[in-house]
């Protein structure tokens, strides 16, 4: 978990605000531009992510708090190393349809928020090289992922429970990795 705020929290406050946005896609978005801009991040995602919605909304302060908390929580686990750091998805109880949907979401929100912050020469070369590009070549493959809707009882369960469980926590790795390799290229806020 990366924060208090858990995933259906999240999407249920972006569905009321009306935002295009899932929980998923939001958290790898944060994760991706805190990786690219560190603190500078903040409030550019924020807007990113409410773009469009009704900024006089109640619904929609209460959806800035928590991706505020959300914000706060992810850049202080990323920062400090923390390996209680976790993509945001839903939990068990939903189905390896929805579940696996989140995954790619995440991915594509993290991608999003790694390539739409401006990218001098010297980022564009970290990107470019390994191991950062062969982790966006892999996020790029999970958000192609899909479960065979062929039947409910494939016996492959357990299997894909394992798949699951290892792709989450590859990506839970690969984003503290991708944080530490783009340390130097982070702009740098003086406090």
């Amino acid at each position: 978990m990366t924060s208090d705020i858990s995933h259906d929290q999240l999407n249920d406050a972006l569905r009321g605000t009306g935002s295009s946005w899932d929980a998923a896609q939001t958290h790898g978005l944060v994760s991706g531009k805190l990786a690219v801009l560190g603190a500078a991040a903040g409030p550019a995602w924020l807007e990113q992510v409410l773009e469009g919605t009704d900024a006089s909304s109640a619904l929609r302060k209460e959806c800035e708090d928590m991706l505020s908390t959300l914000y706060q929580s992810t850049h202080r686990q990323l920062a400090e190393r923390l390996s209680e750091f976790a993509p945001l998805l839903p939990g068990d109880h939903d189905s390896k349809n929805a579940r696996t949907e989140a995954l790619a979401h995440w991915c594509e929100g993290y991608l999003h928020g790694l390539v739409s912050a401006p990218h001098d020469d010297p980022l564009k070369q970290r990107l470019a090289a390994e191991p950062v590009a062969g982790i966006i070549k892999d996020m790029l493959s999970i958000t192609q992922v899909a479960i065979d809707d062929h039947g409910t009882d494939s016996g492959d369960d357990d299997n894909d429970e394992q798949a699951y469980v290892e792709i989450v926590e590859y990506l839970r790795v690969a984003a503290q990795l991708v944080y530490e390799e783009l340390a130097e290229q982070r702009p740098q806020i003086v406090q």
